[in-house]
């Protein structure tokens, strides 16, 4: 058998002091997560941090920063990710688009409201990519190279 991590991208986006975050269908119940989800084939990072923020939020996302590279090993689920998480603005939204299957709402919350739902985050990474985009950890987009 061969390993290999789970790539994923997520979108850090805060405005007017909260972030926005997705409730979500999983196969744990009802769950909260940024705008996130698996590279594809012949995607940047950036473009799919792009892709799943309108995908799941129908907001149009914009990274600016890269906050940080997490690897973080599920047990539960026997698998690892290796998540690139990315900060920027939102530039349009559309509330007529459909959100993802599985996607309930997209959903603005404070500092303390998402860590009072921390029992119901998706993983642990969500309120670290945060603190860490609080802390000031902005890096720029061109440390992560697409060679196509």
């Amino acid at each position: 058998m061969v390993w290999k991590p789970h790539v994923t991208v997520a979108a850090v986006i805060e405005r007017d002091g909260k972030f926005l975050l997705v409730e979500e269908e999983t196969d744990d119940g009802i769950r909260y997560n940024q705008p996130a989800g698996h590279l594809e084939c012949n995607e940047s990072l950036s473009e799919a941090a792009v892709r799943e923020a309108l995908e799941e939020t129908a907001y149009t996302f914009e990274p600016e920063y890269l906050v940080g590279v997490y690897n973080w090993r599920s047990e539960v689920k026997d698998a690892t990710y290796l998540r690139f998480s990315f900060a920027g603005k939102i530039t349009g939204h559309d509330p007529l688009r459909p959100l993802d299957d599985g996607i309930l709402s997209a959903r603005w919350l404070t500092l303390d409201e998402i860590r009072t739902l921390a029992p119901r985050h998706r993983s642990p990474l969500i309120l670290r990519c945060i603190e860490d985009f609080l802390a000031g950890k902005r890096y720029p987009l061109e440390m992560v190279t697409h060679y196509a």
